[in-house]
């Protein structure tokens, strides 16, 4: 259900922010419930998304990982995000200079929209999962260091398509104050969407002490609803701006990536597993 509202808030923030600037005279002739209703979406439609996003992300993860696991990932990703936002935004370190409008809702020191954060935990928790799918049972560096970085790729390949539509279409969900090649924004934004990633990615699994299990396909299935939902909205919103090639980027290194690390979960779990063998 949570995922189904997450998902339907994209699709209505879409609607707003892409479909209803081309056609004006529709909103013209809504009923007055339909005009509210609009104005209540494009005013707190951003952060409800958000929300809605989390809270089944954490669900999920409590289920799969148990309530322990799941806070010590969530409190990092938060508690880090959060600190690498505040810092980026007061001082231009790690992302660049740029500053959050008023839409995304009230913001931590004026600075950084509370559900901020919750984007990070949420999809930071889904890009770990799918690529600690990937490595299976690796043991040693390559199963620890190996979902980690991957992790963090995952993330900042969504971030290549989210930070053009949102920064240039409109209205605009942050400014950028440092111009750079990407689109208007300095490469160093994905330098620092990566670092902060890896980052709360490795904290929380350190304070695990262990690798989690890798998640059977079944399970994998809401990490990559979850992911693909995203980079679609990111990509609708860019296409809606006029941005083609950051969608393109998006779809060669994350979505097919995403999707290959589905089928590599997949193709692990029909396979008898060593642990298993020798159990």
């Amino acid at each position: 259900m949570l995922i189904a509202s997450h998902i339907a808030a994209m699709g209505f923030g879409l609607y707003g922010l892409v479909i209803l600037p081309r056609s004006p005279e529709f909103l013209a002739t809504m009923p007055p419930q339909g005009v509210a209703i609009m104005t209540f979406g494009m005013a707190h439609g951003g952060a409800l998304y958000i929300v809605l996003g989390a809270l089944a992300v954490a669900i999920y993860g409590c289920q799969l990982l148990g309530l322990r696991k799941l806070l010590l990932f969530l409190v990092p990703a938060f508690c880090l995000s959060l600190a690498s936002e505040l810092l980026g935004t007061s001082t231009g370190f790690p992302f660049g200079a740029y500053a959050y409008t008023e839409l995304l809702g009230p913001k931590v020191m004026g600075l950084v929209p509370f559900v901020i954060p919750l984007s990070w935990f949420y999809m930071g928790l889904v890009c770990y999962l799918l690529a600690r799918g990937v490595f299976g049972e690796a043991r040693g560096v390559l199963g620890t260091v190996g979902p980690l970085l991957l992790g963090a790729w995952f993330l900042t390949a969504w971030d290549l398509v989210l930070d053009p539509a949102m920064a240039v279409a409109d209205p605009k969900f942050w400014i950028w104050q440092q111009q750079g090649p990407f689109f208007g924004m300095p490469l160093q934004n994905f330098a620092g969407w990566f670092g902060t990633g890896l980052l709360f990615m490795s904290v929380a699994r350190w304070a695990w002490r262990s690798n989690p299990p890798a998640p059977a396909t079944g399970r994998l299935t809401v990490p990559m609803v979850i992911y693909v939902a995203n980079i679609t909205f990111s990509s609708v919103l860019s296409i809606g701006a006029g941005l083609f090639i950051p969608v393109l980027i998006g779809l060669v290194l994350g979505l097919l990536p995403v999707l290959w690390a589905w089928w590599c979960s997949a193709a692990q779990t029909t396979a008898p597993r060593l642990s298993q063998v020798a159990e």
